[in-house]
C-alpha cells in the first residue's frame, strides 16, 4: 500500500486585517499519498494558495500541524527548512512574475543547484542542459531572458527549476491558469509524465474542473477557507454530497447537454466574509438546503463512505 508523504491537522492559517482576523485557512485535515495527486478546487480567495504556501512553510501556520514523511515540520527551524526545501517544491501561477527578468534560462534554472552547491563548472552545464531537454526547452534557447519567450515556455522554465534538486513533492500553484488551453494540455500532459518517471508527488491548485478531472488522483474542495468535501477523482464526479461541489459540478458545460437548466445548481447570494466568519456553514448564505441546524455550529469533515469525506449537516441528502 501507498503511504503517506504528507498530512495536515486542523492546519489554520489567520491574517490580521483592521476589520479583524481573516480566516484564510481554517482547519484543513488532509493526506496526501506518495506518488499520487491532490487536487485542490474552489472560488478564487477560497484560501487553496494559502493553503499550498502554507504547507510549504512559506507562510507561518496560526496553529495545527504539518507532517512531511511522519515528521512534524509545522515550526521548523532555519536550518531544517533550508534541508526541506530539496524535498518539497512549487510552481508558481504567473510563469511570467515568479522569473528574474535580469536572468536567463540557464541562470534561472542552475540558481537553486549553485546555491545547495550540488553541482559546478561542466557538471553543473550539463545538469542545467538535462533539466532543458526533460522539461522540453529547446538548448539554443538557454541564453534567452524571460520577456523573449511566450507563456508556455516560460512555465517550463518553472517546471525545470523546481526540479533541479530532484524533490519529493511540488505545490502545482494553478500553473496553467494563465495559458492557452493548447499550450495547458502540453503543461499538463508534461507534469503527468515527470510524475510517472521520477515518482513525484503533486499538490494541484486549480478553479478549473476539467483540469482537475485529468490530472488528480483524488479532490478536495474548498469554500472560504475549509475543506468541504474530500474523495476520490471518480467518486466525486460520480457522486459529490456537499451542496457546493454539486454547484461546481453542474457548471461544466456537458458535450451531450442532457442535463436541462431546471436541473442546474445554480449558486445564488453573496459569498460570506472570511473576516471573523460566524459559527456554522460558510456556504449556508448560499445554499438552497440551508435549515437552523447549519447555522447553529460549524460542521467537521465525516467520512461518509470509504475515502469520502464531507462537512454538511444536512446528512439527510446524502
Amino acid at each position: 500500500m501507498m503511504d503517506t508523504l504528507l498530512k495536515t491537522v486542523d492546519l489554520k492559517k489567520y491574517f490580521k486585517t483592521p476589520s479583524g482576523m481573516l480566516h484564510a485557512v481554517d482547519n484543513v485535515n488532509i493526506e496526501i499519498k506518495r506518488g499520487t495527486t491532490l487536487g485542490v478546487v474552489g472560488e478564487s480567495g477560497c484560501g487553496k494558495s494559502t493553503l499550498g504556501r502554507t504547507i510549504l512553510n512559506l507562510l507561518p501556520a496560526t496553529s495545527g500541524q504539518i507532517f512531511f514523511e511522519g515528521e512534524d515540520i509545522t515550526h521548523a527551524s532555519k536550518k531544517k527548512l533550508m534541508d526541506l526545501r530539496k524535498e518539497m517544491q512549487i510552481i508558481f501561477q504567473d510563469p511570467y512574475a515568479s522569473l528574474d527578468p535580469r536572468m536567463s534560462i540557464r541562470d534561472i534554472i542552475s540558481e537553486p543547484l549553485i546555491a545547495y552547491k550540488e553541482a559546478k563548472g561542466a557538471d553543473l552545464y550539463n545538469r542545467v542542459s538535462e533539466l532543458m531537454d526533460t522539461v522540453g526547452l529547446a538548448r539554443r534557447m538557454e541564453y534567452y531572458f524571460p520577456h523573449e519567450l511566450d507563456g508556455g515556455r516560460r512555465q517550463r522554465i518553472g517546471v525545470a527549476r523546481a526540479l533541479a534538486l530532484n524533490p519529493k513533492f511540488i505545490v502545482c500553484d494553478e500553473p496553467v491558469s494563465a495559458l492557452d488551453v493548447s499550450i495547458q494540455a502540453q503543461i499538463l500532459n508534461l507534469l503527468m509524465d515527470l510524475q510517472e518517471e521520477r515518482k513525484l508527488t503533486y499538490m494541484f491548485i486549480t478553479h478549473d474542473l476539467s483540469v482537475v478531472k485529468h490530472i488528480s488522483d483524488e479532490i478536495a474542495v474548498m469554500y472560504l477557507g475549509e475543506c468541504v468535501e474530500k474523495a476520490p477523482k471518480e467518486e466525486l464526479f460520480k457522486n459529490p454530497k456537499h451542496p457546493y461541489t454539486k454547484a461546481l459540478l453542474s457548471a461544466i458545460l456537458e458535450a451531450d447537454l442532457k442535463t436541462s437548466l431546471a436541473e442546474k445548481t445554480i449558486i445564488e447570494g453573496e459569498v460570506t466574509s472570511p473576516i471573523n466568519p460566524k459559527p456554522g456553514c460558510r456556504f449556508a448564505s448560499r445554499c438552497k438546503y440551508c435549515t437552523e441546524a447549519c447555522t447553529a455550529t460549524s460542521v467537521a469533515l465525516e467520512e461518509i463512505s470509504p475515502d469520502h469525506f464531507v462537512a454538511c449537516a444536512r446528512k439527510d441528502l446524502f
